[in-house]
């Protein structure tokens, strides 16, 4: 009976935690004017990704492993999601839905799968039952080879391409020279089927020794991905001690890392042969210092029509959002206010309204037009 008695407290515990907060408000400067910063939800314990469901509901990941759904101000733990080797930056990292989620009841999961002693980065498939507190036909689409046994440079976000197809950010995982080599899927961005096979048109498929998910490669650690509306994918990657990047992703791209960099090593050294080289991509834009950057979206102009195109990437390190303009790619803005803290995910709503996952605050905020 007392563990009956204990087990109701702690779902109510749960449930009372995660109540909409609507009423607990703050502001934020713009150059769109003041905005209002809402909390929605707290007590997430390092959450890492969230992700929208078309009935309004939002899904969202811890690093350890647990995925939460959010409805109707209530939190349930979905039960089913693969196990994890949560180890310094590995975890149950990003969550998607697809488009066509009302049919299929599929999202998609990124995560560090145990491999011997390590761990590297993989992507789940699973169906959502329609009470959403379960995961039903958990599939492992996809594991990327040699893992290291260190907790560094996972990646990992997963995006839907405009063609249906999935990409895949991999880090390099602490080993720089695996992402200019193309038998290794470390430091790449990878495209893979929804069902976990190969497309045909994969630039290394027929490749010997390639592996053939590649798209694109010479990357560090990109922790964001999104696409711009109009089939092009961005990527923002950390760079080392300065050179975090945004790339416009191309299919067989090689952009470069560690050959060339705008950063340092940690050490203050140099690294790689300098800034540019024949054959490597150029970044659309660096930060220097680094800020960190994890989420990010190109932003519809739905509720700010002047900031149609422009790109909102997450900061691990400053505390904030930085807004980049279209074209060119150039950092324009920086918003922060006293609860954004080191933010690891962003999305747009459907109304056009920004909500970010703050890792600092352990909750999720939504920023809309002020009154």
């Amino acid at each position: 009976m007392a563990m009956r008695i204990n087990c109701l407290a702690l779902f109510l515990g749960l449930v009372l935690s995660f109540e909409v907060r609507a009423a607990e408000e703050t502001g934020l400067e713009s150059s769109q004017g003041r905005l209002i910063v809402n909390q929605m939800a707290e007590g997430f314990d390092i959450p890492w990704a969230f992700a929208f469901l078309p009935d309004g509901g939002v899904l969202v990941t811890e690093r350890e492993g647990e995925l939460y759904h959010l409805k109707d101000g209530r939190r349930t733990q979905i039960v089913g999601t693969p196990p994890v080797v949560a180890r310094g930056q590995g975890g149950l990292m990003d969550v998607m839905v697809p488009r066509d989620f009302d049919q299929s009841r599929e999202i998609f999961l990124t995560f560090s799968k145990k491999q011997g002693r390590g761990a590297n980065t993989a992507l789940a498939r699973g169906v959502l039952n329609p009470s959403g507190d379960r995961l039903t036909e958990v599939k492992i689409l996809f594991e990327a080879a040699e893992g290291g046994t260190g907790g560094r440079h996972f990646g990992s976000r997963v995006v839907e391409a405009t063609d249906g197809t999935l990409l895949i950010t991999v880090g390099d995982r602490g080993d720089r020279p695996s992402a200019q080599d193309l038998s290794s899927h470390q430091g790449k961005v990878l495209r893979i089927n929804r069902d976990g096979t190969l497309p045909s048109d994969n630039p290394f498929a027929s490749t010997p020794g390639a592996k053939p998910e590649i798209w694109s490669f010479g990357h560090r650690n990109p922790q964001g991905m999104a696409e711009d509306g109009r089939g092009r994918i961005l990527v923002a990657e950390h760079g080392a001690r300065g050179g975090d990047e945004i790339n416009l992703i191309r299919k067989a791209t090689n952009y470069g890392w560690p050959v060339i960099s705008y950063g340092r090593h940690y050490s203050g050294a140099k690294i790689g042969e300098g800034t540019a080289k024949a054959g490597m991509a150029q970044p659309e834009w660096y930060w220097d210092p680094s800020i960190a950057p994890s989420g990010m979206i190109v932003y519809s102009g739905k509720m700010w029509r002047a900031w149609r195109g422009d790109l909102f990437v997450a900061s691990l390190k400053f505390d904030m959002i930085s807004r980049l303009s279209a074209a060119p790619v150039r950092e324009v803005e920086r918003l922060s206010n006293e609860v954004t803290g080191r933010i690891r995910d962003l999305q747009e709503a459907s109304d056009g309204s920004i909500w970010f996952l703050s890792e600092t605050e352990g909750a999720l905020f939504r920023v809309s037009k002020g009154r």
